[in-house]
């Protein structure tokens, strides 16, 4: 054991909106640190995941989908995925088998070209479409690139799984361990507390609300003496109509986000907790410079 080589390094999963990359993420560290949603858009910000083993440390950076910005917060989400492709060791670009090359997945290629990174064609969904159809595609993707790996998948059976997390250890360089073992993220617990609010709201208001949500932990505290933590959080919507939507009919919607929330939260902080809810109306949000610093969009540029 002594004489083997620790290995370490940063790997960034790219590829188009809905083709799997958090659950991915979730099902590698073994527990929910990123949304997961079949809307497109839901990672906004990179999100770290680390797996420590014996004889080895991977830190996963899940990137928000490629897609055609239409607003500041757009072109923040644009510039985070396709920063993190020049900060790794790896890249793993990720695709759904079932829906097959898109034109979204031209446009990532033409960003890969341009990095000397060695690149993993990882296909997703592998269980949802026919074996001939799996052939197609890799003959299909290695016309474009010169994949040091083509590994097909299942993020949500986990199929496969194990062999693409080998492959990713022999092509890691020998390193120190970043992180303690038992770190399974680099976010703060305020920002996962936020994001699996925001969930359970994309989940419960379907196609009614688009991607016009923020989420904001006001407070987190545990209470003196007792095994309870309390938590108030607001919901940032932009306009008054998606307001009521998120509310629901007597308070029912937000009473229900309230509690898939708060299930999610005490399992995450180990913790009973007492969770209060609040919805806001900022106009325009996802427009404006300031209100996306306030919400955790805290780069210099959008």
């Amino acid at each position: 054991m002594e004489n083997k080589k620790y290995k370490s390094g940063f790997i960034s999963i790219i590829g188009r909106p809905n083709v799997g990359k958090s659950t991915f993420l979730n099902r590698v560290i073994g527990q929910k640190i990123a949304i997961m949603s079949d809307k497109p858009q839901t990672t906004r910000n990179k999100v770290q995941g680390v797996l420590t083993t014996d004889d080895a440390q991977m830190v996963f950076i899940d990137t928000p989908g490629i897609h055609k910005p239409k607003h500041k917060l757009g072109d923040f989400m644009m510039k985070t995925a396709i920063n993190t492709l020049r900060e790794v060791d790896l890249v793993l670009f990720m695709i759904n088998a079932e829906e097959g090359f898109g034109g979204g997945d031209e446009f990532i290629i033409d960003k890969l070209k341009d990095i000397k990174t060695p690149i993993f064609l990882v296909i997703n969904k592998i269980d949802r479409i026919h074996p001939d159809k799996l052939m197609e595609l890799i003959v299909q993707y290695k016309e474009f690139l010169d994949f040091a790996e083509i590994v097909p998948i299942s993020a949500l059976e986990g199929n496969n799984v194990d062999r693409l997390l080998e492959q990713i250890q022999k092509i890691l360089p020998e390193g120190p361990q970043y992180y303690p073992a038992d770190q399974v993220t680099d976010h703060p617990e305020r920002f996962i507390v936020s994001e699996l609010i925001r969930e359970k709201v994309l989940h419960l208001t379907r196609e009614e609300v688009p991607h016009s949500i923020a989420v904001v932990i006001d407070k987190i505290s545990k209470r003196d003496g007792k095994d309870m933590i309390d938590v108030m959080a607001t919901i940032v919507v932009e306009r008054d109509s998606q307001k009521g939507i998120v509310i629901g009919k007597q308070g029912a919607l937000l009473k229900e986000v309230g509690k898939r929330s708060r299930q999610d939260i005490e399992h995450l902080l180990g913790s009973k907790v007492f969770l209060e809810l609040w919805v806001k109306v900022q106009k325009d949000w996802r427009n404006k410079a300031a209100n996306l610093r306030d919400f955790g969009f805290k780069e210099d540029e959008y």
